[in-house]
């Protein structure tokens, strides 16, 4: 058994986990309870099916997003590769084919001779191999229990919410336009402005729709960075258009000017022909949806593919328990990986898996388990999970707050934000390319032997 490495959770971050383990020689059982146990939010049994938004964030250079996102190319994500050959337009951001994203995956980790896939729920915390919990957000209730019971703690979560989705020939042409902000990427986004006056009847439409009640929990603990669009607006009349509705860098091509807010719409897939709600996660019933999205200029006769819902994402507290190795400080053989950990994101969650699996192997072989650099993102990330000192604990996407700052002659040099910035990153690939040079991605029994 001593042989073999448990993946339990077929996410993002389970397949990078299962398919860094097995490319490096070892044995992979890689467990996923889906069909015969469903979660609320997804809706087909294929590996890594992404259920939120099909925008893995910005992939410009320089950035954050895209260091994390360049660490892990260079790192032979499985992942980031099947993301590279499923793209669709959206501009600066690097988005996704849900489904052909999806059913890449799965054949990818079908056919790997090293690893067997197991549909079952797995109800306890494996005593007998090495494991790496990967069971994202949507974790099982009985999963769950038993993860409370070997962490000591109660149960940890927040809520997240899904944007809609509408038919492409269903959006009104005449009245919206096609274009990306500030230009970056061409007319890749779908954009549908609106007036003061016409904002105005969205935004009262909007903060008196009646929403799904939440029967599980007493308290609400939304994520600050994928808030319903109903819970901004009820922050302020004008917090929609600072946010998800901020017509900044989007010029009308008729008139030259920028509208008073905006609402834009992202490719969903090669075809072109579904089309999301950018930062539009709501948790309204669906009539109360369907008649308050209409209001959006362009969309009086939206059909809709996917309506906006919630659900319940789960995490461990980290700090208390695991390492930067992403293994659990009280059983150096049991690792956890994705969002579960803490890290909130999709390209996060992968970096944690590829780590994981990397160090559930030199487990396996004996070896001392590694630590991702500390100028990095993936190094961050993990730092900040295992580390952060805080009597609140919350997920976090990755940002440049979490990379190790420039030494100080260096920011003297680079006063501004943007140099400093590609100062780090550049920082960051050197040591990273080094980091990943060094690692050794042999045959398993070759190095045990």
């Amino acid at each position: 058994m001593k042989k073999i490495i448990n993946v339990i959770g077929g996410g993002l971050a389970g397949t990078e986990a299962a398919w860094q383990a097995a490319e490096a020689g070892a044995d992979v059982r890689l467990y996923e309870m889906r069909p015969v146990q469903k979660t609320p939010a997804h809706r087909t049994d294929k590996l890594a099916e992404i259920v939120c938004s099909n925008s893995l964030k910005t992939d410009e250079p320089g950035s954050a997003p895209y260091l994390l996102k360049e660490e892990l190319r260079r790192g032979g994500s499985m992942v980031l590769q099947a993301a590279a050959e499923t793209r669709v337009p959206a501009g600066a951001a690097l988005s996704v084919d849900r489904i052909k994203f999806a059913e890449l995956i799965t054949e990818r980790i079908e056919a790997h001779p090293s690893i067997e896939i197991v549909r079952e729920e797995v109800a306890r915390i494996p005593d007998d191999c090495i494991s790496i919990i990967a069971t994202g957000p949507l974790t099982s209730d009985a999963l769950t229990a038993e993860i409370m019971r070997f962490t000591g703690d109660d149960q940890l979560y927040f809520y997240d919410a899904i944007a809609p989705i509408i038919v492409a020939d269903s959006i009104d042409m005449s009245v919206a336009f096609k274009a990306a902000r500030y230009d970056k990427g061409g007319d890749d986004y779908i954009n549908c402005p609106m007036d003061r006056d016409q904002y105005r009847v969205f935004f009262e439409a909007l903060v008196d729709a009646k929403s799904v009640p939440l029967k599980r929990f007493e308290d609400t603990h939304w994520f600050e960075s994928c808030l319903p669009i109903e819970e901004i607006a009820r922050r302020g009349v004008d917090t929609l258009r600072f946010g998800p509705m901020k017509p900044k860098g989007l010029r009308h091509p008729k008139t030259g000017e920028e509208p008073y807010a905006c609402v834009q719409l992202r490719q969903e897939n090669l075809m072109a022909d579904a089309y999301g709600l950018v930062g539009f996660q709501n948790h309204l019933r669906y009539g109360e949806q369907e008649r308050v999205l209409k209001l959006i200029p362009g969309l009086e006769n939206a059909e809709f593919l996917q309506f906006g819902q919630i659900h319940r994402n789960t995490f461990i507290n980290s700090p208390k328990i695991l390492t930067e190795t992403l293994a659990t400080k009280s059983n150096p053989e049991l690792f956890f990986a994705g969002q579960i950990t803490g890290v909130e994101g999709y390209v996060e969650s992968i970096a944690t898996g590829w780590l994981a699996g990397l160090n559930a192997v030199r487990v396996l072989r004996g070896q001392e388990t590694i630590v991702a650099p500390q100028t990095s993102a993936i190094g961050a990330l993990c730092r900040y999970v295992s580390n952060v000192e805080t009597k609140n604990f919350q997920p976090v996407n990755i940002t440049f707050g979490l990379l190790e700052p420039l030494p100080v002659e260096l920011r003297k040099k680079h006063r501004q934000k943007r140099e400093r910035h590609l100062v780090q990153v550049e920082r960051a690939l050197v040591d990273w390319d080094e980091f990943v040079k060094g690692l050794g991605r042999g045959n398993l029994e070759a190095k045990s032997a």
